[in-house]
């Protein structure tokens, strides 16, 4: 499996790009991997300022839901569409394609909290 050296992990299997204060954040690779199927995600959170470790939505598989964690606090400002039609792109392409929402973070500097490509290799390997 892959993981990107550019982004960053959580312990719950979420991955976060950041590009100024704007955050994309998606599931990896191992997540979708172990959840099969994606056949809907639902994010009812647009416009809402969460904390760390807040729900932020969840991820339906075939034969299971699973809750998505926030990584870092920050507002929640756009939810990827495309999946509305297609969520099978978080299997095809979780780290492109398969993004799930992005959001304007409140202190980048929390970050550097997250987990590095080789310390989210490590967790699930």
């Amino acid at each position: 499996m892959s993981y990107p050296e550019t982004l960053r992990y959580t312990k719950d299997h979420e991955w976060l790009r950041l590009e100024g204060d704007v955050a994309t954040i998606g599931i990896t690779d191992f997540a979708q991997r172990e959840l099969g199927d994606i056949v809907y995600v639902e994010v009812e959170t647009i416009g809402k300022t969460l904390k760390a470790g807040d729900v932020f939505g969840t991820v339906e598989a075939v034969k299971t839901v699973s809750d998505l964690f926030l990584p870092v606090d920050g507002e929640i400002t756009e939810l990827n569409e495309a999946l509305a039609n297609a969520p099978e792109l978080v299997n095809t392409d979780p780290y492109g394609e398969g993004w799930m929402i992005k959001m304007k973070v409140a202190d980048p500097a929390d970050i550097e909290q997250l987990m590095t490509a080789a310390a989210y290799e490590t967790l699930v390997d």
